[in-house]
């Protein structure tokens, strides 16, 4: 029987349950709430985004470590946190309240794509052990997502 901090570290790290009720593509769903966290940092200067985004990005390694025991599985699919609690990194400094939808949803195509390639060294980086390993190899993708964004940003949308 899992106890109350299990359930909330679970709910928070599933993406509020996205990642338990969507049997395919959980990631891809799971990373929408980090769509809705992107915008409320995008009103933060650039400083308190990114501490903000390693504040997310710590807690997430909790998240994901408990959830994972509590799940039994190594870096399950159901959980979610890694991808929607990073989501923002991969759009730091970007003016994404000032663009159009259209922009976001460049930004999301290549956020995803780059997190499921994940060019090295993400990909050996997720033989890491627990939540550290659940979330690092994300950390790094999204900064490869980061600098495809700022020149999408750059080339198109500024």
């Amino acid at each position: 029987m899992r106890s109350l901090a299990e359930k909330f570290c679970l709910f928070v790290a599933t993406g509020f349950g996205i990642g338990l009720f969507v049997p395919f593509a959980p990631g891809t769903f799971g990373s929408l709430p980090g769509v809705a966290l992107a915008y409320a940092l995008a009103h933060l200067g650039l400083t308190w985004q990114i501490v903000a985004c390693l504040g997310f990005t710590l807690s997430a390694v909790g998240f994901c470590e408990v959830t994972e025991k509590s799940l039994g599985v190594k870096d399950d699919g159901r959980i979610t946190a890694d991808e929607w609690m990073l989501y923002p990194i991969a759009l730091i400094g970007i003016p994404i309240l000032d663009l159009p939808w259209t922009a976001m949803a460049v930004f999301f195509a290549v956020i995803r794509l780059v997190d499921i390639v994940k060019p090295p060294p993400a990909r050996q980086l997720q033989a890491f052990h627990g939540g550290f390993g659940i979330v690092i190899d994300d950390f790094f993708a999204n900064l490869y997502s980061l600098a495809i964004n700022w020149t999408i940003y750059l080339v198109f949308f500024k």
